[in-house]
């Protein structure tokens, strides 16, 4: 983004504008960031084996998994997963390593072949091909084509460990000459979970089968689609040669990152799901298919737009209020009209009164004062929600923290809870 004079004087009145000036900069550093990477790996990290991690969802929770799994440290910055990201995440990786995990995510066509040109992966992981980007990648198949440039670049004595149930990734194995392990749910899989269940609040129990082996595992995250970061981890290890033992203890430890189907727990027995860090069609469904599980009086639902919807929003729209009508017993839509709209008449097709549908809007602080007035004792409440809506600033104020920040949309990357702005009035200035 190129701001003018009287934008960069309106951020550098804010503390959260100064760091957005620094990302800025650090942003436009990838031409020369770029080629120091590159040379650090031909250089100095030429003998470390490089674990990519690629794909549409999933690859922030995997790439935690998989670092967290084979005993490497976590980087506060991991997310930051493209242009100076990726080069700065490479020129971390000493030269006495012998393993590193780098995720990589693309936004545009052609941005893949130049990571993996300074990547140079030993494995690869692909999560998952869905509608993320479809706007600038355009179809699923051109979203996997884009993606498979970094499982291209292995050479034949590498590793693709890929998602065996999704067959966008499947068709990557015809990409490359590196050996082809798979992870999923399907007993195809080389690595697979079968008998999974939610065990609220603490996380999700399965059976892991790997290499002619199976284990009783418990893990902290939640849900059927948060298995596959576990299962690629395993996978990777196998691959690395690690005890399978020790990669499940480590990994088990493991908590839901922030915003991705985080449980948060209220006095009273009130239990909050944030799931408000990205709102695909696919993310909600999957967010329902876990809060349809959790134990409680009531199922409240708080839920924003959906994000880049593939066919015809309305219908979309309504498919998911159909779904709610047979989980949630209260719902507030933070959004359009026409969102709300379409959402409640799927509420309502769905067999539930349409007046437990409430708008409010783009104002997270209307909401908060509705969820206040509606709370009871044994409530559950699933917030779900993109990034930029910030919706993480709705479970702070229930939490009790001093939230006056109103903003529509923020693309700030900061968590709110560390947000300087959090407690304070923007007053008109940009963000």
């Amino acid at each position: 983004m190129r701001y003018g004079v009287s934008q960069v004087l309106d951020l550098m009145r804010t503390p959260a504008g100064r760091i957005e000036i620094y990302e800025g900069f650090r942003f436009r550093s990838w031409p020369v960031m770029s080629r120091v990477a590159k040379l650090h790996r031909k250089m100095l990290a030429r003998k470390t084996k490089i674990v990519a991690i690629v794909g549409s969802f999933g690859k922030s929770t995997t790439t935690c998994a998989v670092t967290t799994g084979l005993g490497l440290p976590l980087h506060r910055e991991f997310s930051f997963n493209c242009w100076t990201g990726v080069a700065l995440a490479m020129l971390r990786i000493h030269g006495s390593q012998p393993l590193a995990v780098v995720e990589v995510g693309i936004s545009d066509v052609g941005q893949m072949v130049k990571y993996a040109d300074i990547v140079q992966p030993n494995i690869v992981v692909v999560t998952s091909i869905g509608s993320e980007h479809h706007r600038s990648l355009g179809t699923l198949e051109g979203t996997r084509h884009e993606k498979a440039f970094m499982v291209r670049k292995l050479s034949a004595d590498g590793v693709a460990i890929l998602n065996g149930d999704d067959p966008n990734v499947m068709w990557m194995q015809s990409q490359t000459k590196a050996r082809i392990v798979t992870f999923g749910l399907g007993e195809s899989n080389d690595v697979r979970a079968s008998n999974m269940r939610v065990d609220w609040p603490h996380g999700t129990r399965f059976t892991l089968h790997s290499n002619g082996e199976s284990r009783e595992a418990a893990v902290r995250l939640f849900g059927q689609h948060m298995l596959y970061p576990i299962l690629a981890t395993v996978a990777v290890a196998h691959t690395t040669g690690l005890n399978l033992d020790d990669v499940l203890t480590r990994v088990g430890t493991l908590p839901p990152l922030s915003g991705r189907l985080q449980p948060i727990e209220l006095p009273n027995n009130i239990w909050i799901l944030r799931d408000d860090y990205k709102s695909q069609t696919e993310t909600i469904h999957s967010a329902l298919d876990v809060f349809a599980q959790v134990p409680a009086k009531r199922r409240i639902v708080v839920l924003g737009p959906v994000t880049e919807p593939t066919g015809k929003q309305r219908e979309i729209y309504r498919e998911i209020g159909l779904r709610l009508a047979k989980i949630a017993d209260r719902i507030i839509i933070i959004g359009s009209t026409k969102d709300f709209d379409s959402y409640a008449a799927g509420v309502k097709q769905g067999g539930s009164l349409r007046s437990i549908v409430a708008h409010a809007g783009h104002n997270t602080q209307r909401v908060v004062g509705m969820l206040r007035e509606l709370l009871q004792p044994g409530d559950a409440l699933l917030i779900k929600g993109r990034f930029e809506q910030h919706l993480e600033r709705i479970t702070l104020a229930l939490m009790g923290r001093n939230v006056r920040c109103e903003i529509r949309s923020c693309k700030l990357k900061i968590y709110c809870a560390d947000c300087p702005m959090l407690s304070r009035e923007w007053n008109g200035l940009g963000a």
